[in-house]
């Protein structure tokens, strides 16, 4: 990672962008609501010229999704690059990316699930991104978790450490995998994706840092595959220490089945570990940033962010 690029504090007034990377939405209406919660909530919204495209499984063709993330960033008006939904496509967009384009013109970045493609790029260069909600589901549902959104408007708004993130109503108690504490930046997001970079130019750099992991709908012997491949890579071995989001199974925050493949993959590393963190495909979620420095204590099953993600 190179120097810590922090981009600008949000303010209210200010020109928000929406952005489809990856997959396009089931319905319309979500783009619809969410648009209208930001304007809602005192900000302007711009959204790519593409967004309504789709192709397939994708929101239109590489280019032209590529197209409308550079567009975004190199807007001086816009502020905040907000994601349509995860899905599936953003690692097509790796090999496209003008990253010094990027590394120029840093504003805030928000997505998750398939996004963490586009994270894990941003944090190589420096940028600090933010792991949390999109259009669809959340911004854009009927119901939005009261918790999702002031984590989200906190997180983008206000230039001070956040500190630990706190518990989410619904969900079960965190538990520990190994106990003990470590610091270091956090990096990662969807342990598919994350897995997905491995031997490419752009695969996860784990080294002395902490990495945040989360899942969706992986059956205990794909996601003991997806962490068997992380080990062998070294990069499980090699983080400071390790925190899991709330894994999800339809319905349910709580899989008995895939704790087990956690801990039997987890707790022989000898490090710091917790499972439950509330992020990720979760109704109620917390934004939390990526490329900064955090401490994590997986005996008290917290994470507390050092510094701030923000500039003034």
């Amino acid at each position: 990672m190179g120097a810590i690029i922090k981009p600008a504090a949000l303010r209210l007034g200010d020109l928000v962008a929406i952005i489809a990377p990856a997959s396009p939405l089931p319905e319309q209406s979500y783009l619809a609501r969410g648009t209208d919660l930001l304007l809602n909530h005192g900000f302007k919204v711009r959204t790519g010229r593409y967004i309504g495209e789709a192709n397939g499984y994708l929101a239109g063709s590489d280019g032209r999704r590529l197209a409308d993330l550079h567009e975004m960033f190199i807007n001086p008006e816009v502020k905040a690059v907000f994601c349509l939904r995860g899905g599936y496509g953003a690692l097509r967009l790796l090999g496209g990316l003008d990253l010094e384009l990027i590394r120029r013109h840093p504003k805030i970045f928000v997505g998750y699930s398939d996004i963490t493609a586009l994270h894990l790029v941003f944090n190589q260069i420096g940028l600090v991104t933010f792991h949390g909600p999109m259009l669809y589901p959340e911004l854009g549902g009927k119901t939005l978790s009261p918790y999702t959104l002031q984590c989200l408007l906190r997180a983008l708004m206000v230039p001070a450490p956040l500190g630990s993130i706190p518990p989410a109503p619904g969900l079960p108690p965190a538990v520990t995998i190994f106990p003990g504490r470590a610091e270091g930046v956090v990096v990662g997001g969807n342990l598919s994706l994350v897995t997905a970079t491995l031997g490419t130019p752009f695969e996860i750099n784990t080294q002395g840092k902490i990495l945040f992991l989360e899942e969706v709908d992986e059956p205990p012997y794909r996601l003991d595959r997806l962490l068997t491949q992380l080990k062998l890579a070294g990069k499980l071995e090699a983080a400071g220490g390790i925190v899991l989001g709330s894994f999800t199974y339809n319905t349910s925050y709580f899989y008995p089945e895939a704790l087990e493949v956690i801990r039997d993959n987890l707790a022989p590393l000898g490090r710091p570990c917790f499972y439950g963190l509330p992020a990720g495909h979760l109704f109620a979620q917390a934004t939390l940033p990526l490329g900064i420095r955090a401490h994590l204590d997986a005996t008290a099953c917290t994470l507390t962010y050092l510094e701030t993600a923000l500039m003034p």
